[in-house]
């Protein structure tokens, strides 16, 4: 069974390139457009993996990934977090909340690849 991605991006375009890239690569993705219930998402998917985008609607991806690493049931989920901010404080406060990796907007294909392959074989 293929691994299982969430994707939590309120860019549908973005959101939708990054499905097929990952689709076309054999994984099981879904997303998710952020907001209040995007904890509760993340819960109930039970993926593999979370991309997660810095700046959502409504709480922020900094909040998402503080309440994801607060609770037992997805503490040691993998999460890549991507903003189209890459300055260096976005990266230490996102490194303090616990994120497993960092990727800038825009990124490459292969890039992205590159990134989840090495998250959920770790």
């Amino acid at each position: 069974m293929a691994a299982h991605v969430l994707l939590i991006e309120d860019e549908p375009n973005i959101a939708e390139a990054i499905r097929f890239i990952l689709t076309r690569d054999g994984w099981r993705v879904s997303t998710h457009d952020g907001g209040s219930d995007a904890v509760e998402a993340v819960r109930s998917a039970r993926p593999d993996l979370l991309i997660l985008d810095l700046m959502l609607p409504g709480i922020s991806g900094y909040d998402i990934l503080t309440a994801i690493r607060a609770d037992p049931a997805t503490e040691a989920l993998p999460v890549l977090m991507l903003t189209a901010k890459g300055q260096g404080r976005d990266r230490e406060a996102a490194e303090r909340a616990g994120v497993s990796r960092f990727m800038s907007k825009p990124f490459s294909n292969a890039e992205m690849l590159e990134q989840v392959r090495a998250l959920v074989a770790r």
